[in-house]
């Protein structure tokens, strides 16, 4: 990813995430088109907020970092075109896991 630098700073535990491709053929080797295609559930953390405003007043640490790969659901957050980029901005509470590698 050539392009990391987004200029977008996220509020409290929210998340931008670049959602990765959608998969163009099966595993079977079928093309799907545009139309066909399932909406990406996993992407690349491309910024972070700084984290929920607690009644302590402190701030909650996410659990999440920039690089990170996660998996989201499907209809979860909203979708926003960011310098040309397809991105999406989500709750913390929307990320089901990290991808470990």
């Amino acid at each position: 990813m050539a392009k990391d630098s987004i200029k977008l700073r996220p509020l409290d535990d929210r998340v931008v995430v670049e959602p990765k491709e959608a998969e163009e053929v099966t595993s079977g080797g079928i093309v799907l088109p545009d139309s066909a295609k399932e909406k990406p559930q996993r992407g690349t953390v491309i910024a972070v907020g700084p984290g929920k405003l607690l009644d302590s007043g402190e701030r909650g640490v996410l659990s999440v970092s920039v690089g990170d790969e996660v998996i989201y659901g499907k209809y979860s957050g909203s979708e926003v075109e960011v310098d040309g980029r397809e991105v999406k901005i989500l709750r913390e509470t929307d990320i089901f896991a990290k991808v470990v590698k």
